[in-house]
């Protein structure tokens, strides 16, 4: 089999290696810059913005691709996924207007309203600043302003935590009043991501992200420092319940827009927090989180190429699809700086990092030497039978570099992990 992987991050690289475990896969990429780790894996590159749809198409043809992985949000946002099938080649990830669950967040919270699926927080879509501006000013509790369109992640501003209500309402300026107000969610976050054909949701091990830049969940938002997931593929503070209603909720999602007339097909990531009262849903991506998709990739035991091709035809089942019962921890390392003021252009070295997997991000191999670029270097996730076990490979790893680039050591931890647990015992 022949598979294209649209993109060049570190979750594009874990997909790469995830498919490269099966022999007979040939590995093709499309990415703006050429990843390390996916030109040693793929058979053939070529280096192009993931968004010119025209060339993604046309190399998909040319190698005689049978599918293709679409990796980050822009592409699918294009509509790459639209005009691959229209040239006969089926893909991983949802056609343009099925994406909307992630690129138009008015889109998604006005989909689970009229459908009326579980876990919608309260919210107004505002497309007029004055108006927006004037709902801030006179609403009483803190309020979360999200733009409509995609932001990579770092969009968000959340009144009581990095904006007050004066800082909102200039926010929501600066966005020219295009924004979704929503209450703001206090409890403890897990993402839940799922394998979609269309109609059968098939789930992963849940994980928990760190977005802050700074160790005990201080400083900016960012991409994702890093991640872990427990053995039995649950988190300590998500009961069963929990679970279910999350779970549920996703497969609400799935039906509505099957319903609506736009079938949900590839990976759907749902980020949930867990409050006083039950999973609610912060967001919806329209594929793969990085890093989450490091965590689960790394302990998939069945073949993804499968599951893929399973995806890509409506005929997905739960029966090929398998996790390994280890927990995973994965810290990513950035330049110095990161996220708002990073140094590009360091050399990055390497050490020992027995026993933690890598993947390769945002890193230049210049004559045999890396570099560091302006967003997040690389990452090591590491596994083992506990929780311990598997932050201790990835910090041993992580320690191993040398260069510009900083970790945050604290994920993954013991502390951290109780921290969570109690809190989440004090909302309820």
């Amino acid at each position: 089999m022949k598979a294209l992987v649209v993109g060049g991050g570190g979750r594009e690289h874990a997909i790469a290696a995830a498919l490269a475990r099966n022999p007979e896969t040939q590995i093709f990429s499309v990415m703006a810059k050429q990843n390390p780790g996916i030109s040693q894996l793929a058979k053939k590159i070529l280096l192009a913005h993931e968004t010119d749809t025209e060339k993604v198409v046309k190399f998909a043809e040319e190698c005689g691709a049978d599918y293709a992985f679409i990796g980050p949000e822009a592409p699918l946002e294009c509509g790459v996924v639209d005009a691959l099938e229209a040239a006969g080649i089926p893909s991983v990830g949802p056609s343009r207007a099925a994406a909307r669950i992630e690129t138009d967040k008015a889109f998604c919270r006005e989909l689970m309203h009229k459908n009326r699926i579980p876990g919608c927080p309260e919210y107004r879509v505002f497309h007029n600043a004055d108006e927006a501006a004037a709902f801030i000013g006179e609403h009483e509790g803190d309020l979360v302003v999200k733009p409509i369109g995609l932001t990579g992640g770092k969009g968000v501003r959340i009144m009581g935590e990095q904006v007050d209500r004066k800082g909102a309402i200039g926010y929501v300026r600066s966005l020219n009043g295009n924004a979704v107000i929503e209450e703001r969610l206090l409890g403890e976050e897990f993402t839940l991501q799922a394998f979609v054909d269309g109609n059968c949701l098939v789930p992963m091990p849940l994980v928990q992200d760190h977005k802050r830049a700074f160790e005990g969940d201080s400083g900016p938002n960012t991409g994702g420092m890093g991640s872990y997931s427990m053995p039995d593929h649950r988190m300590p503070f998500v009961s069963p319940t929990d679970y279910k209603k999350a779970l549920d909720i996703m497969g609400a999602t799935v039906s509505a827009m099957a319903h609506e007339g736009h079938p949900y097909k590839g990976i759907l990531y749902g980020q949930f927090m867990n409050t006083a009262t039950g999973p609610k849903v912060i967001e919806y991506n329209a594929r793969f989180g990085d890093p989450e998709a490091m965590n689960v990739l790394s302990l998939l035991t069945s073949d993804l190429g499968e599951i893929a091709c399973g995806i890509a035809t409506g005929r997905l089942s739960a029966a090929t699809v398998s996790f390994d019962k280890k927990a995973t921890v994965c810290k990513y390392l950035v330049p110095e700086g990161y996220p708002d003021n990073p140094v590009p252009g360091s050399p990055v070295t390497i050490g020992d990092h027995t026993g933690a997997l890598l993947y390769f991000a945002n890193i230049e191999e210049r004559n045999g030497n890396f570099m560091s670029l302006t967003s997040r270097t690389l990452a090591f996730v590491g596994i083992g039978d506990t929780l311990e076990e598997a932050e201790q490979h990835a910090e041993s790893a992580a320690s191993s570099v040398r260069g510009k680039v900083r970790y945050r050591r604290d994920i993954g931890t013991k502390k951290l992990l109780e921290s969570r647990i109690t809190h989440m015992k004090e909302l309820r």
